[in-house]
């Protein structure tokens, strides 16, 4: 948790990053609200999913260049990364939409640093002023990516407001400007309703407009650390609507591409030609793809011809990550073409080296919060959202609730996600799971080939005693080892040494392989001592038996043990 100010918190590179991971899991929160409101330019209810996935890329890119460690406190760079990861990855005309309002943050600090059009400059901070100047920056380049037109009730309305109100009040400081720009957005979303008859013969705000909302208001609680109870946002039509639009048919596909190469007559030319064939025509211009041949930019159309729109790239440039959806519902179009690879593993662990560990071996990971209910449903299917896969095998590991695991779950397979949860109760068997993991079989198998190991691990944990208690193994009195294994105690001894000793001969009564001990925070400098006692007893009591430990950092539990 950042302690904030009175004045709350300054707009750094960390906040910015802090951001956009709020920005994504609140559109997660939002999405399908906003996919209902979908109603314009085409009723496809993939607005929200298109926001998500593109401040999705936006986030993945920025943590990026935060891990290479290069200029990570640069907010300027960090701006710049979230732009071009948007426009790399923008999905549908919303998508493109939003890359150019993050572009336009980008602009205004690159500026700011000192460095117009690069991010050469070094900016500790975006005051205000700078924001104010990204949003102004952002309307302009959304209305040149749509061909110059402004559509009020759009979001371009939304974002305007926005931008006045940072710039109206930027003098009094980060936290009013924000609050302001928030505050003023939603005003102006109320107000899309009036201005285009779509929205008022549906009874809907417009759905871009909201999903800024959505973002304006994660800005807020990051730099104030407080967020807006906002109402849900419904479509409901009214007897007094303005006259209904005439219904014209939906086109069939939705092609994107990015475009090298391409200088602005061409890219002219290419709008001409896709407006020719289709609409929703939006060529979004990348900042950071200046060549000496030509500029790179992002181009979205809705068509009947597919190929006619990627042979008018070919004439205009050197198109690349070419992509051809049906045009149908938002739900469907997930399902269809929205992750980046095939199948993925979660893994729950807590500890730096569990995460180093479960990572090393291919998994993504998520860490438990500090908090004591652990992790919930939406942090869950957040994380499977994350990891950008279409299949996603679950270890919770003992640190995921049953009803948060089915909850969490069931909400990311209505997104389209294959998701598999695996029984495991611990981070051993997790591993015992994981080490059977292969992507080249069928979800199914592979989901049961891990599920079948991690039940063949057993299990157990070794902590110490914090109060007196009669347990299955005798009375316990405070700093007792305890031995535990199906949720019961059944070691009490002098010390944890001690507990894991008579554990291990417990859990290998029945034979075992392969001994995995996951050693705790709490074991600290006493580590190489405890390690040596472990193996030495092992290679007496057990031979043939393999051990093995890992310093995984984890709370709670001193050891986890599991014997395979």
């Amino acid at each position: 948790m950042v302690a904030l100010g009175a004045s709350g918190r300054q707009l750094d590179a960390a906040a910015l990053r802090d951001w956009a991971h709020a920005g994504v899991s609140d559109l997660i929160t939002h999405i399908d609200e906003i996919n209902r409101l979908n109603v314009f330019p085409i009723a496809d209810c993939d607005t929200g999913a298109n926001m998500l996935f593109t401040m999705r890329s936006a986030l993945a890119e920025a943590n990026a260049g935060a891990r290479s460690g290069e200029g990570a406190g640069c907010v300027a760079r960090a701006a710049a990364a979230l732009s071009a990861g948007a426009l790399n990855g923008a999905r549908g005309n919303s998508g493109v939409i939003l890359s150019q309002i993050l572009r336009g943050l980008a602009d205004a600090a690159a500026v700011a640093a000192g460095a117009e059009g690069t991010t050469g400059g070094e900016l500790p901070l975006i005051d205000a002023a700078t924001l104010g100047a990204g949003l102004r920056r952002g309307v302009d380049l959304v209305i040149a990516s749509m061909g110059g037109q402004e559509v009020p009730g759009t979001i371009v309305s939304v974002l305007r407001a926005a931008a006045t109100a940072v710039t109206e009040r930027a003098g009094e400081g980060l936290a009013p400007a924000v609050t302001a720009a928030a505050d003023s957005a939603a005003v102006a979303l109320d107000k899309t309703t009036e201005q285009l008859d779509v929205l008022a013969a549906a009874g809907a705000v417009d759905a871009g407009g909201r999903g800024l909302l959505v973002l304006l208001d994660a800005l807020r609680f990051t730099v104030t650390g407080q967020a807006p109870a906002r109402a849900v946002y419904e479509l409901s039509p009214r007897a007094a609507a303005p006259q209904t639009p005439v219904e014209r048919p939906m086109p069939q596909f939705e092609v994107m591409y990015l475009l090298d190469r391409c200088d602005p007559a061409a890219a002219d030319a290419l709008r001409d030609r896709l407006g020719e064939i289709g609409d929703s025509v939006a060529i979004a211009h990348s900042a950071t793809g200046q060549s000496m041949t030509g500029g790179a930019y992002s181009v979205h159309v809705h068509t009947d011809d597919a190929g006619a729109a990627v042979e008018a790239g070919l004439v205009a440039g050197r198109p690349s990550r070419i992509v051809i959806s049906a045009l149908t519902t938002g739900a469907a179009r997930l399902a269809a073409g929205g992750w980046t690879r095939e199948r993925a593993v979660l893994a729950v662990v807590d500890g730096d080296g569990a995460a180093e560990l479960f990572a090393g071996e291919g998994a993504c990971v998520l860490r438990p919060d500090a908090v004591p209910s652990g992790i919930t449903a939406h942090q869950l299917m957040r994380a499977v959202v994350d990891t950008a896969a279409a299949q996603v095998m679950v270890l919770p590991n003992g640190f995921v609730a049953a009803e948060e695991l089915v909850a969490g779950c069931t909400a990311a397979i209505g997104w389209g996600i294959d998701v598999v949860p695996i029984p495991t109760g611990s981070m051993v068997q997790g591993l015992a799971a994981l080490a059977v993991h292969d992507n080249d079989r069928p979800a199914v198998d592979d989901g049961f080939t891990m599920a079948r190991a991690a039940g063949a691990a057993r299990h157990g944990s070794v902590r110490t005693a914090t109060e007196s208690a009669l347990t299955w193994g005798g009375p316990c009195h405070p700093g007792d080892g305890l031995g535990i294994a199906g949720d019961e105690v059944l070691i009490v001894a002098a010390d944890v040494v001690g507990a894991a000793i008579a554990l291990l001969d417990l859990l290998l009564a029945a034979g075992g392989d392969l001994v995995t001990v996951l050693l705790g925070e709490s074991i600290g400098a006493g580590e190489a001592a405890l390690t040596e006692t472990l193996e030495r007893h092992i290679h007496d009591r057990h031979p043939g038996t393999e051990l093995v430990t890992y310093r995984t950092g984890h709370h709670g539990d001193a050891l986890l043990i599991g014997v395979e």
